[in-house]
């Protein structure tokens, strides 16, 4: 079997995957807004709030990363008798996320709110209470994680440092595992690691691998040390060391560490990306996938949360995406062709990314055959109305509808690898259907431009970008350009 089958094959097993989850939740709330006065009480930005968005966090993120996989999630947590806990427990409801959810009298259910202003995070406000949960609890927890173990692929302990994971229930939840014979991986905190002896798989940070061990984890070499002094120590079988641009390592008791790349992607925030390590780690293994490959593929994951603002997930259609492309650069021998060529979720997350920033984004479709002066023009004023343009072409199959069976003369790869070149397109997405609503849809680009023989009424996706308060830029033409025409031209 080829790697990309096998690559393919791998990641559609997430279906069968069941990770049961122990650990600390919170909220994670995004507060976005501008910042144009001093307030006048003190000398303080006043901050305009525009919209706010909340997400699950801690081990919320790593189950809400594993259900965005296709896999089944199940968390066990705490939280206290507050608004915010309520929140969780609904979103979990709306995720379609099972769990165990105990609830204790004031305890504050930690709450993490970010004010942020373009591209800059100006205040982190947190509401938690970090104490180890009762013993009533912990009995009552360990109780209930019990009875469902033996429904459990692989179980995660996600541990933030907010109490749930208390000594007495880490030790008894990675006993009752590997009664069961289920995999236990722990996502760590603090520098005693010796407490999750028993465990199958550790994660930490590069970090935090050095304060456990007390020993630099720089170089390969370094790592591998740091990691074999963990397992000696601690009892643990293997340790996937995150090392953040240097990518990750992978050390077992015998089998030679595996050193994974990180995935080349432009870095947005960080937030999160150690909880879709572990989940899709988790639903790798869960699945059937040896170590190797379940790393590998957790690495593409983490390549991808990277590229998206605030606490977020990869999810499976992302991943296949990743991999059709680099199935598609391996096919065509070309690394360096198309480089502005993307996902349509590349391409969502790029505008997301920017309107968080405050910029216009501008979007322009065509079958762009062969580029002539005409294109040229209207790509000149579709950059000049926005500050990051995204074009959209049809794909090979979906020309031959519009055009006919001799159409296109040049393939979508050619053409994208043609616009990638121009300074005034920053982004390339390849469409199937006939016409990019679905694009604009998930885009939402605030300016759409069409050339200007189009009536407002007839550009396609003219209704979709007014919804929201977009604009439509009608661009003038230049006179005497077609491609059609120049195609019957050089026939003649």
């Amino acid at each position: 079997m080829s790697e990309k089958n096998k690559s393919f094959e791998n990641i559609e097993s997430f279906s069968t995957a069941r990770i049961l989850c122990i650990g600390d939740v919170m909220l994670d709330q995004f507060i976005y807004g501008a910042i144009e006065r001093i307030s006048p009480e003190a000398p303080i930005p006043v901050l305009l709030v525009e919209r706010e968005k909340h997400m699950l966090g801690g081990a919320g993120n790593v189950v809400a990363n594993v259900a965005a996989l296709g896999a089944k999630a199940v968390l066990a947590t705490v939280v206290g008798a507050d608004a915010t806990g309520v929140e969780i427990k609904n979103q979990l409801m709306a995720q379609g996320i099972d769990y165990i959810l105990e609830t204790e009298a004031g305890r504050a259910t930690t709450r993490k709110s970010r004010f942020v202003c373009g591209p800059q995070q100006v205040l982190r406000v947190d509401r938690e209470k970090t104490v180890p949960v009762a013993a009533s609890t912990e009995g009552r927890m360990i109780s209930r994680i019990s009875d469902i173990m033996p429904q459990a692929g692989v179980v995660i302990l996600s541990d933030y440092k907010k109490g749930l994971l208390t000594d007495r229930i880490v030790a008894e939840v990675i006993s009752c595992a590997r009664q069961h014979g289920k995999p236990v991986i722990v996502d760590p905190k603090g520098r005693d690691f010796g407490r999750y002896r028993g465990a199958t798989v550790i994660t930490p940070n590069r970090k935090e691998l050095e304060e456990a061990t007390g020993m630099k984890a720089e170089t390969d070499d370094e790592v591998r040390a740091a990691a074999m002094k963990l397992i000696a120590d601690c009892g643990i079988d293997t340790v996937l060391a995150t090392r953040s641009k240097d990518g990750m390592t992978v050390v077992s008791r015998e089998a030679e560490p595996l050193h994974i790349l990180a995935q080349v992607r432009e870095v947005y925030d960080v937030s999160g990306a150690g909880d879709t390590v572990v989940a899709t780690f988790a639903a790798g293994l869960a699945a059937g996938m040896p170590v190797k490959d379940a790393a590998w593929l957790a690495n593409v994951a983490a390549g991808i949360v990277v590229g998206k603002p605030g606490t977020a997930t990869a999810r499976l259609d992302e991943i296949r995406a990743v991999l059709e492309m680099r199935a598609v650069t391996e096919k065509t021998s070309a690394v360096r062709r198309a480089p502005k060529l993307r996902t349509v979720q590349d391409a969502a997350t790029q505008a997301e990314r920017l309107h968080t920033r405050g910029l216009k984004v501008g979007f322009t479709n065509g079958c762009f055959d062969l580029l002539h002066p005409g294109h040229l023009s209207v790509l000149r004023q579709a950059r000049a109305a926005c500050d990051f343009l995204i074009v959209a072409i049809n794909s090979d199959a979906s020309v031959k509808r519009l055009k006919g069976p001799s159409r296109p003369v040049q393939g979508d790869v050619a053409r994208a690898d043609i616009l990638s070149a121009l300074d005034m397109v920053d982004m390339v997405v390849v469409f199937e259907e006939d016409t990019p609503i679905e694009l604009i849809r998930q885009i939402k680009p605030d300016v759409l431009i069409k050339g200007g023989q189009y009536k407002l009424e007839e550009v396609v996706g003219y209704d979709v970008v007014m919804s929201y308060g977009g604009t439509i830029v009608r661009a003038d033409m230049e006179e005497g350009f077609s491609t059609t025409d120049t195609i019957s031209r050089i026939k003649i």
